[in-house]
């Protein structure tokens, strides 16, 4: 039987329609549907699951007294999936086994789990096409959010369909609480003509014109309005619609009518109504202990069953979550704390403990202990689980129910922290409020600081987050010497990102303090890389060698731990970066990212992929390079942060696209208004520096080069030393000999004492920039040769460059031909358009012409295809390929098809 349109929505049944006949041609499609309570979103549903005709439909209902139970909603629709889950990856499959409590040891990552559900659904629609509907999607707990939001958009070709039911909300709502990036359809009120009809169903016969009129007006067009509000309206106003119409929002008005109802039914059908909302399950069974525990009979069920409020089959359901909420609130603060007390007696303390532990603290009258205890069992279940948001929530319950004032500040440290992590600094900083409030020892003091300077530095990566630091380093250190001396490391890692305004206030004070807190014995990695920093930091770099050497050696053993690693690797290789030494960068750079992707850790992922990023760039690896920078931007995605851009900017930059590099230097500038994060500038003012010398417009590229480098008192390792180089070659290049000189005399106190290759070349390089005759040519052929015993290609390019132009400008055409070509040829393979059309200027000057490269069919591939191509040469499998990607490996197999006809091949094998 045809499922007909609803009343007055063809246009949205059509929109629809249209959907499942895309997932049935082996699309997938994703969308919101997004109005007011009332207007129809359900009924939309309702139709379009009617209409999925050969589909398997999943559905989620959302209740609003789950939003803090961690993978409530995945687990509404995902687990009639599991038999499936055997075919997921091993460490996604752990993850969402642990998300829905099926066993799994692993402490499920968000990030995993997200690769995990859209898996899952992939895997599913193989039989037959998916359709899966969640409703009243605002309720849905964050952490199911995120990961529902983040597979339905990296659907692709799945035949999968994922629709969303959102109610518009009345302000802005939290992150992570709403399915951002996805197509809308705004459903609107019904036109005039159906919401006549529709309010004339409810009021048959004659009646007055103005009272049809009065309830349209109110109602605008709202269909549950239109239902509802005749029913609560007095008979005179029915009679002759002198009424005032109300003056109340809509909503109120539709969940006034519904209170009215309740309000007009036996005591004891109100109860088991209540009962009914609030068990967010919808277990009938569970229902029905509920009710005999409060003393009701079936009499009372079924006199709230004849008011057409609730049906009761094989799930407990409400006409429209309003009736749920306007039952909850409606009833007194005690009652709703008696009903809550007896689902609590009701719940099965082994198979559902949370939520037993939920409802005995709503149903607790004041405080209690072992109410707390348990809430705070239930947040270190909820941490296992991969809940934040519910490990935070729960926490903080328990300390409002917690008697004993010294456990109730500890609960409240321990649910600020988990409160920052869940990304609620507002809160988390009250909390912190708590816990000071009383007195407190030294230790948890330190403690109290420690988590307040990790707020700061996480929402406002500027220069209050190193001087915080420091005073809960300083307090920790007589009671926890290992961890005071993390603290100052986090400093000195603070101060990086602040940038150069917190260089002299946050890194000295930290490593005098470091010198004052000897490390334990033996000491640890970290130990050892707090000590060489804040000798370099004293004593100057060229002190401190030896001891970063020491350094990089211990993170180098393969004894490693991988937390130790994921924490401190970034900075490690920032600090292998100061010491120009490549090989160890790449080295520890490959690890971090090979650790961050086992753990699925999306906070340490953008840092881990952003660095070998760099290492790619350096290595003249650009397409590489730009197939990292835009996986950095989908793990941002994945779990809701801002991601770091200065590996796209890196890529730009090189490749001498100035638009493209414009944009995210002024989005890295904006970094220090928006997070105080000053390091944004520096990197965005090297990489214009960069892009003018790529385009030979020095001018531009010297002002941007001492811009990144002016503010610094001593040269931070990276980027504000490689805009020396940068600032040596614009300056010579624009006729200020004493400006590079200067630059180069700070840059060789840095070069000499590390003494790779790497610093000897650019040194060597930027010398002969400023040197004349024999002796400029010796500096160049020195660059050339130690350059060349790198991998560093990009650099290389540039010597072979900058020796060309000085042979040209010397008289030596042929000798400038070959070396101009080299340079030329260089930079084409790497695609670094900048120098490369910078080389062919010279060619030409000299009468030389090159062809203008041209690889067609590198350009008909989009750069998801180009990325699949890579790691498919590389010899990854499909799903391998998919879990990189953040797609699935249906979609996989669907790009490769599209790939294969572009180049022309047959198999993976001709790739």
């Amino acid at each position: 039987m045809t499922q007909e349109p609803v009343l007055g929505r063809s246009h949205e049944c059509g929109v629809l329609d249209g959907l499942l006949d895309a997932v049935r041609g082996g699309e997938s499609r994703s969308m919101v549907l997004r109005g007011e309570p009332g207007v129809g979103k359900t009924r939309l549903l309702e139709y379009l699951t009617a209409r999925a005709r050969g589909f398997r439909v999943a559905r989620v209902t959302s209740v609003q007294s789950e939003m803090e139970l961690p993978y409530a909603g995945l687990h509404q629709l995902c687990a009639p999936m599991t038999d499936r889950l055997d075919r997921l990856p091993p460490g996604q499959r752990d993850a969402v086994s642990g998300a829905l409590g099926l066993g799994s040891t692993h402490t499920p990552n968000g990030f995993l789990v997200s690769l995990g559900a859209l898996g899952l659904l992939s895997e599913t629609a193989r039989d037959q096409p998916l359709l899966c509907v969640v409703d009243d999607a605002q309720w849905l707990d964050r952490a199911s959010m995120q990961s529902l939001a983040f597979t339905a958009r990296r659907l692709h070709a799945e035949s999968v369909a994922l629709v969303f039911a959102v109610r518009v909300p009345e302000e802005d709502p939290p992150v992570g609480t709403e399915p951002l990036g996805l197509p809308e359809l705004l459903v609107k009120g019904l036109p005039e003509p159906a919401a006549r009809t529709l309010l004339r169903s409810v009021l048959p016969g004659l009646w007055d014109e103005r009272v049809i009129k009065r309830f349209l007006t109110q109602a605008r067009g709202n269909p549950l309005a239109l239902l509802e509000l005749p029913k609560m309206a007095a008979s005179v106003d029915l009679a002759g619609g002198f009424g005032l119409p109300s003056v109340q929002p809509l909503e109120d008005s539709i969940e006034r009518a519904y209170v009215r109802r309740v309000g007009g039914l036996p005591s004891r059908a109100r109860e088991f109504l209540l009962a009914a909302a609030v068990e967010p399950t919808g277990d009938p069974a569970l229902l029905w202990r509920a009710a005999d525990r409060l003393g009701l009979d079936g009499d009372a069920a079924k006199e709230a069953v004849a008011a057409g409020l609730v049906k009761i089959g094989d799930r407990v359901r409400f006409f429209h979550p309003m009736v749920r909420s306007a039952v909850y609130w409606a009833a007194s603060a005690e009652e709703r704390r008696a009903t809550h007390r007896a689902l609590a007696d009701v719940t099965d303390h082994a198979a559902d403990p949370d939520r037993r532990a939920w409802h005995a603290a709503h149903g607790a009258a004041g405080p209690d202990e072992s109410v707390a205890a348990e809430l705070e069992r239930s947040a270190d279940r909820a941490e296992a689980r991969g809940g934040v948001a519910a490990t935070a929530a729960l926490l903080a319950r328990a300390v409002e129910l917690t008697p004993d004032a010294d456990r109730r500040r500890d609960r409240a440290l321990a649910a600020a922290r988990a409160t920052h992590e869940a990304g609620n600094p507002e809160l988390a900083l009250r909390l912190l409020s708590l816990v000071e409030a009383g007195s407190l020892d030294e230790r948890r003091r330190g403690e109290v600081d420690l988590a307040r300077a990790r707020i700061a530095f996480t929402s406002d990566r500027g220069s209050e987050a190193p001087g915080l630091l420091l005073k809960a380093g300083a307090r920790l250190a007589a009671h926890d010497v290992a961890l005071a001396r993390d603290t100052y490391l986090e400093v000195v890692n603070a101060a990086i990102f602040a940038g150069p305004q917190a260089y002299d206030d946050g890194q000295y004070e930290a490593a005098r303090a470091a010198r004052a807190t000897p490390a334990p014995h033996p000491p640890r990695p970290a130990d050892l890389l707090l000590d060489g920093l804040a000798e370099r930091i004293i004593d100057g770099h060229a002190a401190a060698v030896p001891s970063l050497r020491r350094a990089l050696r211990a993170f180098a053993e393969p004894g490693l731990s991988p937390e130790e690693g994921l924490r401190w690797l970034w900075l490690i290789c920032v600090t292998a970066v100061g010491l120009w030494d490549h090989e160890t960068m790449s080295l520890l750079g490959a690890r971090h990212l090979r650790l961050a992707r086992d753990a699925g850790q999306a906070t340490a992922l953008p840092f881990a992929l952003t660095m070998r990023c760099v290492v790619h760039v350096l290595d003249g690896e650009l397409a590489e390079a730009a197939s990292l920078a835009e996986e950095v931007q989908t793990v941002a995605e994945a779990v809701g942060t801002a991601a770091p851009i200065y590996g796209a900017l890196f890529v730009a930059a090189w490749r001498g696209r100035e638009p493209e590099c414009l944009e995210l230097s002024e989005r890295a500038d904006e970094g220090l208004e928006l997070r105080g994060e000053g390091v944004g500038p520096v990197v965005s003012r090297w990489a214009r520096a960069l892009l003018y010398n790529g385009l030979g417009r020095y001018k531009e590229a010297a002002q941007a080069a001492d811009l990144a480098t002016r503010e610094y008192s001593q040269l931070e390792m990276g980027i504000p030393v490689w805009a020396l180089a940068e600032y040596i070659e614009a300056t010579a290049r624009t006729g200020a000999p004493e400006e590079a000189a200067d630059a180069l005399a700070r840059l060789t106190e840095l070069t000499r004492a590390s003494g790779s290759d790497w610093a000897l070349g650019i040194e060597a390089r930027s010398r002969a920039l400023i040197s004349e005759g024999p002796q400029a040519e010796c500096h160049y052929r020195q660059a050339l040769d130690a350059l060349s015993r790198t991998r560093l290609r990009g650099e290389s390019a540039r010597a072979h460059l900058v020796y060309g132009e000085w042979l040209s400008a010397a008289g030596r055409q042929e000798a400038a031909r070959g070396q101009l070509r080299i340079a030329h040829d260089l930079f084409d393979s790497m695609d670094m358009q900048g120098f490369a059309q910078r080389a062919a200027r010279e060619l030409a000057d000299l009468g030389d012409t090159v062809a203008k490269s041209s690889d067609s069919t590198r350009s008909d591939l989009t750069p998801k295809e180009r990325q699949i191509v890579g790691l498919a040469r590389d010899g990854l499998t499909n799903p391998e390929i998919g879990a990189r990607l953040f797609l699935s490996p249906r979609t996989v197999e669907w790009h490769l098809r599209k790939i294969f006809g572009k180049l022309g091949v047959t198999s993976r094998k001709d790739l």
